[in-house]
C-alpha cells in the first residue's frame, strides 16, 4: 500500500524544505503480461481507432504497484521523501512489460 505521508517529487528539490541527508536509490518494479481478452479487444479497436481501455487499466495498475514498492523501500530507509522520481517501461518478452519506478530517498528538515 502506498505511503500517503511520503512526499514524492519528480524535481530534485521540495519547495520550502531542505534535503538534510541522501539515503540512496530506491526502486520498485512489476512485470505484467497481456490478457487474452484485452488482446481481442485491442485487435478490434485497432481497426476503428481509439483508446484501448483494458491496456490503460493494466498499465495504471502496474504503475501504482511499482510506485508502491518504491515507496516501501523508501519507508524502510526512514525517508521523508523521494525526489527525482521517474518511471520507465521495457518489454521483457513478447506480451510482457516491466514498469520500473525509481528515485532518490532523502531526509528533509
Amino acid at each position: 500500500m502506498t505511503n500517503t505521508k511520503m512526499i514524492i517529487a519528480t524535481t530534485e528539490k521540495v519547495p520550502g524544505r531542505e534535503v538534510t541527508e541522501v539515503l540512496g536509490l530506491v526502486r520498485g518494479n512489476t512485470v505484467r503480461a497481456r490478457h487474452v481478452g484485452s488482446d481481442i479487444g485491442a485487435s478490434l479497436k485497432s481497426l476503428v481507432g481509439g483508446e484501448i481501455k483494458g491496456y490503460v487499466i493494466a498499465m495504471t495498475e502496474a504503475r501504482e504497484e511499482a510506485l508502491s514498492r518504491m515507496l516501501d523501500e523508501a519507508t524502510a530507509l526512514g525517508a521523508d521523501a523521494v525526489i527525482g522520481t521517474r518511471f520507465t517501461t521495457s518489454q521483457i518478452m513478447a506480451g510482457t512489460a516491466e514498469i520500473l519506478a525509481y528515485g532518490t530517498a532523502v531526509k528533509l528538515n
